[in-house]
């Protein structure tokens, strides 16, 4: 079953293909089609109006090898920030450690095999099959990453992932990898990295086993700091010269919540004045029906103060697996955008952070809540540098 012909390892989706995009333009003219035209269309308008782009992961996308098409995207300025399952984060680990992975036969599918499976010592992701060494092995290099001295102290998730795939881009250029993690690239362009649920992955498995040997050198993330960070991005990106924000969504869950939580955040928790994300596009299986996030609509979203209500037309839901979307979406906006500078915004996270704790403490709720605004001036831009200046002196 583990054969080298069957390997996943792609190459990097290195630019787009004009005739793809054609081809989607003239002829996904209905139905799931037609929506997929959309979200590319859509995704277009959001990189030339120079919108801010948060994208969010779920699902078993990295181990299908779909990093490959995600990476340029980074490399291209086309995402900004990051949403992701710790899975996702953790399986594309397996490439920068040169760990192999392999396309499994339809009949692997069925789960006729996995007891044969369990017993031969080969972990199964659907129709994705890799042996249990692989997991072993990427479980000792994350240990010894997480017990560096710069993780010792309280960190926000952003801090923790910059600081996984500093080691991770390293370790990708000694085994001579082509094509380095997400989270390499991430370190490598300061594109920011949020977990929502990072208890819930292998990597928050071997942060809690550090934990439970000595407590005291165990990373302590702070998921207050991660919301907090989170929303200070998208008001900056709100407050920016053309003040759009937009959302890619493949999937649903806690990735997609966290994405879109920030607006109620900044309108609700704390009475900052705001009106939504500008753009949506989902890529999703899951029905609205169910009552479950992950099928929740854009115009449901707008109820929550997610999404701005008067940009629904700019907002879509395509109805389809996102391993066959996102190549297809990757390849038409490579194919007709040029690639934008990247923002670095990791680097200035410090500063948007201070930038929203002034708006709050002028805002009415704060004042319920601590008696009265803050005697404090709206941050100027001197201010605002002398504040990164300072605040950034303290990262690793």
């Amino acid at each position: 079953m583990l054969h080298a012909r069957r390997r996943i390892r792609p190459a990097t989706l290195e630019q787009g293909s004009p005739e793809v995009a054609e081809l989607i333009d003239g002829y996904f003219n209905a139905y799931n089609a037609a929506r997929l035209r959309e979200a590319c269309q859509t995704f277009v308008r959001m990189i030339d109006g120079g919108a801010t782009i948060g994208v969010s992961l779920s699902g078993a996308l990295t181990p299908a090898g779909l990093s490959s098409v995600l990476v340029p995207l980074i490399r291209n300025g086309f995402i900004d920030y990051l949403s992701s399952t710790g899975a996702n984060l953790y399986h594309d680990l397996h490439f920068d450690l040169d760990l192999p992975l392999y396309r499994g036969n339809p009949d692997v599918a069925t789960g006729a095999h996995d007891v044969k499976l369990r017993k031969d010592g080969i972990i199964r992701v659907y129709d994705v099959l890799f042996p249990a060494d692989v997991l072993y092995r990427t479980d000792e290099w994350v240990y010894r990453v997480l017990m560096a001295p710069e993780f010792s102290k309280e960190l926000s998730g952003s801090e923790l992932h910059h600081g996984i795939g500093k080691y991770a881009l390293a370790t990708a250029r000694k085994a001579g990898v082509a094509k380095p993690s997400l989270l390499a690239v991430c370190h490598e362009l300061d594109v920011p990295v949020w977990v929502a649920s990072p208890g819930d992955s292998t990597i928050g498995l071997n942060l809690s086993a550090i934990h439970t040997a000595a407590p005291e050198r165990a990373p302590k993330l702070d998921p207050a700091a991660d919301v907090m960070e989170m929303s200070a991005l998208v008001l900056d990106a709100k407050r920016a010269r053309r003040g759009l924000s937009g959302v890619v969504i493949f999937g649903g869950g806690a990735p997609k919540n966290f994405l879109l939580q920030t607006e109620p955040q900044l309108q609700e928790i704390l009475g900052v004045a705001e009106k939504g994300h500008d753009y949506f596009i989902q890529v999703t299986d899951a029905r609205p029906d169910t009552g479950g996030l992950s099928g929740a609509t854009p115009s449901e979203a707008v109820s929550w103060g997610k999404i701005d209500p008067d940009k629904l037309p700019d907002t879509v839901v395509c109805y389809l697996d996102s391993t066959v979307a996102m190549p297809l979406i990757a390849t038409y906006v490579l194919a007709r955008c040029k690639p934008r500078k990247p923002r670095r915004l990791y680097q200035r996270l410090p500063e948007m952070v201070a930038r929203l704790r002034s708006e709050y403490r002028q805002t009415s709720l704060y004042a319920r809540y601590w008696g009265k605004p803050a005697a404090t001036k709206p941050m100027t831009k001197g201010m605002e540098k002398r504040t990164t200046k300072r605040m950034t002196k303290k990262r690793p």
